[in-house]
């Protein structure tokens, strides 16, 4: 499913126009990116969370050449999922 897919299921869960249910999910995934933002993470009870996650740098090797680099320190957004998530996927 992609956003399309998902913008056109909640227009026909919600019975609204698809531009209104379009507004309705930009609103939802801006107010989860906002979240992680500030707070570094998110929580929705029976879905799961997402939580900042920090990587350190570290020295890696190019495969072909064998020479060291150096690869910065990033961030990312992992996701767990919650009980209810994981027992609807798993059935």
């Amino acid at each position: 499913m992609n956003k399309s897919d998902l913008v056109g299921s909640v227009a026909k869960e919600l019975g609204c126009s698809r531009v209104a249910a379009a507004r309705s999910v930009e609103a939802v995934l801006g107010s989860i990116a906002k979240g992680i933002e500030s707070s570094g993470s998110v929580t929705i009870s029976g879905f799961g969370s997402f939580n900042r996650r920090h990587r350190s740098g570290r020295m890696v090797r190019n495969p072909s050449t064998g020479e060291p680099n150096q690869v910065a320190p990033s961030v990312s957004v992992g996701f767990r999922p919650g009980i209810r998530l994981r027992k609807l996927v798993n059935h």
